[in-house]
């Protein structure tokens, strides 16, 4: 009898396919690996922010981007209060917040943000030497997506700010404030023509969209 040995083929060993996104990006985001490079690159992806001239606390009104600045006077987790001479105000600062380690009671801050409910819901936090802390996510497309791997490689669609602010003007709003971005819009709060606060969707496109009034 004779005897036949098998002998194993690694050409005929099924491999796991991966999906054409998966390696799409991978490949987009392997610049990342090198140091300087990606975080340059990367800078592409933050968002956009128009800086607002702080307020006296006790003026506060409901907007969706206003600031304020004082001292902090109590923390209670991922929320505090800040006072001036004019007043208080209880500052929530989400998920990032838990803990209570963001500021430090006494220290002089600014906080932009959108203000509602009695709350300021912060945005941006400014301590006393210049130094800034973005509360929340910093915009653009969802961490993870093909759209978020374009941005961080710099492949991803810039917005002409100017220009788009500039439209949302021609639309017949003002005060026209830039809150952030998202994967292919701007988030702006604007004072529409009848003077009350508006919240707005502005895609990159030029399309502007009324998401809410405050």
């Amino acid at each position: 009898m004779t005897e036949t040995h098998e002998t194993s083929n690694p050409a005929a060993t099924p491999t796991p396919k991966r999906s054409r996104r998966a390696l799409v990006v991978g490949a987009i985001a392997a610049p990342l690996a090198f140091g300087a490079i990606g975080l340059s690159l990367a800078q592409n992806g933050t968002s956009v922010m128009t800086p607002v001239a702080p307020t006296a606390i006790s003026a506060l009104k409901p907007s969706g981007s206003i600031a304020a600045k004082g001292d902090v006077a109590e923390i209670y987790g991922n929320k505090f209060v800040m006072q001036d001479g004019t007043g208080k105000a209880l500052v929530e600062t989400g998920r990032q917040g838990e803990g209570g380690t963001l500021v430090k009671g006494g220290e002089a801050v600014t906080v932009q943000g959108r203000f509602e409910n009695g709350f300021l819901h912060a945005l941006l936090i400014t301590r006393a030497d210049g130094s800034q802390v973005r509360v929340g996510p910093a915009g653009g497309p969802p961490a993870g997506t093909l759209d978020w791997a374009r941005d961080r490689v710099g492949l991803g669609p810039t917005p002409d700010v100017p220009a788009l602010t500039a439209g949302v003007a021609a639309a017949g709003y003002s005060d026209i404030r830039v809150v952030g971005r998202g994967p292919r819009h701007l988030e702006v709060a604007a004072r529409g023509s009848d003077g009350r606060e508006r919240q707005l969707h502005v895609g990159f496109d030029g399309q502007v969209r009324e998401k809410r009034v405050f």
